[in-house]
């Protein structure tokens, strides 16, 4: 099959595996491309599209290419392609975000994934192995690929990096600190404890490194903010059409997607936060003094008066578990708003059947919802977190 029949099989073949995925694919534009070496996501317009090296593409197994179409569809709807500018080691973001989205995707899509990482690391010991002695019996140029060629092309997979006690699913952030102090551990001691990130740092020193592939990415960087605006939007609508179609097909939803819940427009509150918030809180406060230059200390007169600030912290816990439909969300994010409007610090926790995030809220009109699985109910209100 020709390259278009290939990526129509690929399209289909995703479409019944997963449906939510399929949806989303069809409504970006495919671009072929040889000036990069395998396949990303490029600019188009204020639109995502997909830009496929032809020869690379023919050149992977069927399931592969679902990999391959998944893994880009995840680093469009994660938001990965204007983010990692904020990044200042653009390379480890990019593992980092490969690492995270990877776990979302079955190992044997993945190149290299059908086998576990013990099995992998015992082939390549193999394969170096047979590729020292070829050195020392004179081997030439050409036998010494043959032998490398034996080591299979593998993705970034977070069981390689298992001394590192990473945790699963914890977000592009965690990993890029996690991953630079192991990079830290390696230049101060020689090693950073994992044998698979030696031989990443090793190979992104010579140039090799996995982060070397999304070329495509720099078409992003310095975009306006009103063309990110329009960008965004036209994402959200194409997430939100995938969802709804996948819905009417009766389709599954992967709960694992990020949503960003935003409110376009804050609606009269439904509950009288005010006075609840006083009487729940009762005298767990946080007192804040201000010095005014403009005004007399009555006690001490040749000092600036004070003007003391009372003010209460809660933690908010909501559930973000699949149960909860998106215009729910939208729902606690306004009366969120409304309790923030009322002078107290939150504190949001995330939660389906686990914790899955805590951080403060800085009272702005949308919130990176996580999680999204189970069907727990965990929604409370807690006073006095310090």
């Amino acid at each position: 099959m020709n390259k278009v029949d290939l990526l129509s099989k690929a399209s289909k073949d995703l479409m019944l595996k997963e449906p939510y995925y399929g949806y989303f694919l069809i409504q970006l534009n495919k671009h072929w491309r040889n000036d990069i070496p395998t396949a990303g996501v490029s600019k188009n317009g204020i639109n995502y599209q997909l830009a496929i090296n032809e020869a690379f593409w023919c050149g992977l197994t069927d399931l592969h290419r679902l990999g391959l179409l998944k893994h880009e569809l995840l680093h469009i709807a994660f938001g990965h392609l204007t983010a990692y500018h904020a990044f200042a080691d653009r390379k480890m973001a990019n593992i980092a975000m490969d690492m995270e989205i990877n776990q979302y995707i079955d190992n044997t899509w993945l190149p290299g994934g059908d086998y576990t990482a013990d099995e992998y690391k015992a082939l390549k010991d193999a394969v170096m192995a047979e590729h020292k002695l070829a050195i020392d019996n004179n081997a030439t140029p050409e036998e010494l690929k043959e032998i490398e060629a034996k080591i299979p092309m593998r993705g970034i997979m977070i069981d390689d990096y298992h001394e590192l006690n990473l945790d699963t699913k914890a977000g592009t952030k965690y990993y890029y600190k996690k991953l630079k102090e192991a990079q830290e551990e390696k230049e101060k001691n020689g090693t950073s404890g994992s044998d698979a990130m030696d031989q990443l740092l090793d190979d992104m020193e010579q140039g090799n490194g996995p982060g070397d592939d999304h070329s495509t990415w720099d078409e992003f960087e310095g975009i306006g903010e009103t063309e990110q605006k329009l960008m965004d939007r036209q994402i959200q609508r194409i997430l939100t059409e995938a969802k709804e179609q996948t819905e009417k097909k009766r389709g599954y939803v992967p709960g694992e997607m990020s949503s960003l819940i935003k409110i376009d427009q804050i609606v009269k509150q439904k509950f009288d936060w005010r006075g609840y918030v006083r009487r729940f809180t009762g005298t767990s406060t946080k007192v804040f003094t201000k010095k005014l230059q403009r005004k007399e200390n009555r006690r001490f007169p040749a000092f600036p008066g004070l003007k003391i600030k009372m003010r209460q912290h809660i933690l908010l816990a909501i559930d973000t578990s699949g149960s909860v439909s998106d215009s729910e969300l939208k729902e606690f994010m306004n009366e969120i708003q409304h309790i923030y409007k009322t002078g107290v610090d939150i504190t949001i926790i995330q939660c389906d059947t686990k914790i899955n995030s805590i951080e403060p809220y800085k009272g702005k009109n949308d919130l990176n919802i996580v999680g999204r699985g189970g069907r727990v109910k965990c929604a409370t209100l807690c006073s006095d977190v310090q």
